[in-house]
Parts: structure tokens; C-alpha cells; sequence
């Protein structure tokens, strides 16, 4: 007699099998056509160049009453001029041998920006573009016209690395402006030759020179000029280091924590519903408030109120030692207690507060200590 033994169960199995290598191969095809950026922007690293919003290798020259905020220096130079008129604004002024440190990190720092792997390409002379944060480089020299706006689409931690092979100029009027969480210390410029910034020009950003750097009349900047080898030329200027901004946080123990919702606050010990405010120990529920120990602990119907010892049942009280107690009948004493309760004190932290008995001196409670792509248009 044959076994009639029925093939369903292999042919389920064989489809289930199936049915996950497919899906597998579908997962990873999937991941081989979704664009990753693996050559975003990181962040430069100045070392001990970050400190200086002017520095130069040759000589730094001021003319008018330009502000820096930020160090001044020169290295291997030694001539800095025109301070005053300019003024140094929580900084110094650093030449020779005491700016060589921050040159050459200077130079470790334009190596690295140059040295990214490009994402987006520019042409010599966008107009009014919108950048997303990224690697953009160009083929040639870098005209800024208009406005460039930069959008860090919310993440503040966005950077932009520019690589400007043949000199970078602003024109007069020109404006960069940050977007949606953008910030100036993650803006980095950088070219092989010089730059200069327009007359009444707004430049946000580091600008890194191999050359030199002229910023022309009236023009303001919210980052730094920073020339490798040559000068750095300043005419009625206003130059502000930047600084990244770090986010703080709302729900700590200063908000929602033991100052606000904590012990010490609104619902903590020592406030709304705490140990020493409205249902604390020392409040309304507290030992010496409504339901503690001055409402319904010791001093209102504990020992020394009206169920307490030194009140209606307490032991020098009605059912206490001094109505069926030692004190009275029997008792040691009228109070119950070796403490003159007839003046009753305030309650300055409770220091004077009568206790239980084996309580000399309660202690009322103080409160616990405890897009993806670069949108150009030409």
C-alpha cells in the first residue's frame, strides 16, 4: 500500500522562500538607488585660529574707525597699523612670533577646506542663488552679486565649504544672508589667490586667502579675514568673530524640575503641594499646616492639638495624661510636655515648634535640596 503523503506543505514552503529573496533583492536595490551624501560639508577646524578675526601674514592695515571683534595678528609680519583709530574689541593685537601658532593652523585649516570632496558646482557668477549646506566649488574666479541666501533648512548644525580655485570678489552691495537656522560659524570660504569684499558689502562667513585680503569701505562682516601669506587691508569696517549658538534646554530642574515642578516649586515640598507649602508638611497637608502636623498632625488633632497629647487626647490634653493621664489625674505635668505651649511661636522654619513626645523640637521640613539639490539661478 502507497503513502499518499501531500506536496502543499513543500510548495508552501518553496513560496514563502520565494517570497523573501525577493524581498531582500527588492530591499537592496532600493538602498543602491537612494542618494546618501557622502561628501556633505564638515565643519573646519581653526585650532587656535579661531580666536582671530584678522589675521595675516605680512602686515594688517586699518584705515578709518573700523571694529574688530575678535584678535588681531600677523605672523611671520610684524606690522599691524591704523589701531587706533580702529578699535580691538574683546580681543588682542598679536605679531610675530605670537601669532605663529594660530598661522599655522591657519594653514591646516584651508588644506582641510580645500581638500573636501565637492558636491555642488557653481558657475563664476550666480545670481541671487539659494544654497543648501554642502561642498560648492567653482572653475574659475567667484563674483558674489546680490543677494545669496544660505538655508540650513532647520539643522543649525549646516555647513557650507566654498573652493574658489582663482580669487573671490564682492560687489559693491552685496549681501549674504543666513535661512532657517543657518549660522556664520559654519560658513567657510576659501581661494588660492585673494578676495575682496565690496564697498558696503555683507559678508557672513570665514574667508580663508592664500594671498591677500582687501575688504573696501564700509563693508561689515559677521565672521573672519584670514590671509595665509600676504596682507589683510581694512578701510571703516565692521568685523564680528563668529560664534556658534548652543541650544538650551527648557525642561530641566529650573523649568519642569525641582524649581518649578519640583520640590522647591510649584508641586514640590516647599511650594504648591510640597513639604512646606500648600500640601507640604509645613502647608496645608504638612505637619504644621491645614492637614499636617499644625491642622491634623501634632499640632492641631496630633499630640499637641486636638487628638494630640497635649490637646483633647493627648497626654496633658482631655484624654490625656491631664484629663485621665499622669498630668492631670495622674500625670507628669499640665502640657503633657516640658515646653511652655500657651504662647505658641511663628513658625520660622519651625525651629521653635513644639513636638511629640520623644520630639524635643520637631524640625518642620524647608523643602528638598535635592531638497536636496542647490537651487542656482544664472
Amino acid at each position: 500500500m502507497a503513502l499518499n503523503i501531500p506536496d502543499a506543505p513543500q510548495r508552501r514552503t518553496m513560496t514563502a522562500w520565494i517570497a523573501g529573496v525577493l524581498t531582500l533583492l527588492v530591499a537592496v536595490a532600493v538602498v543602491a538607488v537612494t542618494p546618501t551624501r557622502a561628501n556633505a560639508a564638515t565643519f573646519v577646524d581653526l585650532g587656535t585660529a579661531e580666536s582671530f578675526a584678522v589675521l595675516a601674514g605680512s602686515t594688517v592695515t586699518n584705515e578709518g574707525n573700523s571694529v574688530v571683534t575678535g584678535d588681531v595678528g600677523v605672523s611671520p609680519g610684524t606690522a599691524i597699523t591704523g589701531f587706533p583709530p580702529g578699535t580691538v574689541v574683546d580681543g588682542s593685537i598679536y605679531a610675530g612670533a605670537a601669532a605663529a601658532g594660530a598661522k599655522a593652523d591657519l594653514g591646516t585649516a584651508y588644506n582641510d577646506a580645500f581638500g573636501q570632496p565637492t558636491e555642488f558646482n557653481l558657475s563664476a557668477a550666480p545670481v541671487t542663488p539659494t544654497l543648501i549646506p554642502g561642498t560648492y566649488a567653482v572653475t574659475s574666479g567667484l563674483l558674489v552679486t546680490g543677494t545669496w541666501t544660505l538655508d540650513a533648512q532647520g539643522d543649525p548644525d549646516a555647513v557650507w565649504v566654498f573652493k574658489v580655485p582663482a580669487g573671490l570678489t564682492t560687489a559693491s552691495g552685496s549681501s549674504i544672508v543666513l535661512q532657517n537656522g543657518a549660522q556664520a560659524c559654519n560658513v567657510f570660504w576659501v581661494t588660492d589667490e585673494s578676495a575682496t569684499l565690496g564697498s558696503g558689502s555683507t559678508f557672513v562667513g570665514t574667508l580663508m586667502a592664500l594671498t591677500s585680503i582687501t575688504v573696501n569701505s564700509g563693508a561689515t562682516i559677521e565672521g573672519r579675514v584670514l590671509a595665509r601669506n600676504g596682507a589683510v587691508t581694512l578701510n571703516n569696517n565692521v568685523i564680528t568673530r563668529p560664534e556658534c549658538e548652543t541650544t538650551t534646554t527648557t525642561t530641566g530642574d529650573a523649568a519642569t524640575g525641582d524649581a518649578a515642578t519640583g520640590d522647591a516649586a510649584a508641586t514640590g515640598d516647599a511650594a504648591a503641594t510640597g513639604d512646606a507649602a500648600a500640601t507640604g508638611d509645613a502647608a496645608a497637608t504638612g505637619d504644621a499646616a491645614a492637614t499636617g502636623d499644625a491642622a491634623t498632625g501634632d499640632a492641631a488633632t496630633g499630640d499637641a492639638a486636638a487628638t494630640g497629647d497635649a490637646a483633647a487626647t493627648g497626654d496633658a490634653a482631655a484624654t490625656g495624661d491631664a484629663a485621665t493621664g499622669d498630668a492631670a489625674a495622674t500625670g507628669d505635668a499640665v502640657g503633657g510636655h516640658d515646653c511652655d505651649c500657651s504662647k505658641k511661636p511663628g513658625k520660622p522654619g519651625h525651629h521653635d515648634k513644639p513636638g511629640k513626645p520623644g520630639h524635643d523640637k520637631k524640625q518642620g521640613k524647608s523643602g528638598k535640596h535635592d531638497a536636496r539639490k542647490a537651487h542656482v539661478s544664472h
